[in-house]
């Protein structure tokens, strides 16, 4: 069973995460505890969590701010998860079967099929599965969690939908190079990848700068979805 907390910290979530809580802006607390039908203090007990997860700010004398999602932060992110990332897949390297790989293989190919299709959910669904592929076979649970809230701080709050077709092709032929290097055993090669190419902002950055062109002025951009 949920706590009230939970349930608090869950919907805050969703109204992030659907656009309704805009980042940059300040949040009514008066108002929140009318929508949501609680008293403050679950209301500040869930905000001290999503402020230690990097999606709000607050502050002593004007309340709560939802963190936007710069490129300088985007950078530290990027760093952060292939730091994370390619740790992950090398602590697994004796857990990584053929048909652990196969599976991949098949997500990767779901990939394609959605984006033939312009079926946004369906590819963002099997481009999370591909990489939960290896770090579901991590003991570390901790690290895991981290990975998840990093990706979600990316590009869940809100979530935009849409494509850059050059940029979502790209990441699945990083992802085909990542299976082969499993494929034959190069772990230390496919952990170097994920590191250098997949999770480098500086490789990734036209395709960043790009997605989020529409949305974004200058240095105040936002980050990309998880690849």
């Amino acid at each position: 069973i949920r706590s009230l907390r939970e349930e608090v910290y869950e919907h805050l979530r969703a109204l992030m995460n659907q656009g309704r809580l805009r980042p940059g802006g300040y949040l009514d607390l008066n108002a929140l505890e009318a929508e949501i039908g609680i008293s403050r203090t679950p209301l500040r007990d869930a905000l001290l969590r999503l402020e230690c997860e990097g999606f709000v700010e607050i502050h002593s004398r004007r309340g709560a701010r939802i963190t936007e999602l710069t490129l300088d932060r985007i950078r530290d992110i990027y760093e952060i998860l292939g730091g994370l990332e390619s740790t992950a897949l090398r602590s697994v390297a004796d857990r990584i079967t053929p048909a652990g790989t196969a599976r991949m293989n098949e997500l990767n190919r779901e990939m394609v099929a959605a984006l033939d299709a312009s079926d946004f959910a369906r590819f963002y669904d099997a481009n999370l599965a591909f990489h939960d592929t290896y770090l579901g076979l991590s003991h570390n649970a901790q690290l895991v969690r981290q990975i998840h809230i990093l990706k979600q701080r990316l590009y869940d709050f809100p979530r935009l939908e849409g494509f850059v077709p050059e940029w979502e092709r790209a990441s699945i032929g990083e992802h085909q190079a990542l299976v082969r290097l499993l494929e034959v055993g190069n772990v230390s090669g496919a952990a170097d990848l994920l590191r250098d190419v997949h999770w480098s902002f500086s490789y990734q950055e036209p395709f960043i700068r790009r997605y989020y062109a529409a949305s974004t002025e200058g240095e105040g951009g936002r980050g990309k979805r998880e690849e």
